[in-house]
């Protein structure tokens, strides 16, 4: 399955759990994780990889940058792990 599957079906299953969920694209800083969620105070960030795939050394640098400032980064390449985040 490819990347953009993984994403758009655990992103469709987060919105039918009621999180709002938008994708982050920063033009000045590469590397940031895929999508933000937002429900009832929490922020959610996930990275999606298709199944296998890890996060690049850089990837793995920012988020480790947001780890530190207190915010997780979830690392989903499974469509179930991915949903699991929701429930």
């Amino acid at each position: 399955m490819r990347e953009s599957a993984i994403e758009k079906n655990v992103t469709d299953f987060a919105k039918r759990k009621g999180w709002l969920s938008f994708k982050w694209v920063s033009t000045s800083q590469r590397g940031v994780p895929d999508r933000l969620f937002f429900k009832g105070g929490e922020v959610k960030m996930v990275e999606f990889k298709a199944p296998g795939k890890h996060p690049t050394l850089y990837q793995q640098a920012i988020h480790q940058r947001l780890l530190d400032a207190g915010f997780e980064v979830a690392v989903v390449d499974d469509v179930e792990k991915g949903r699991a985040l929701f429930c």
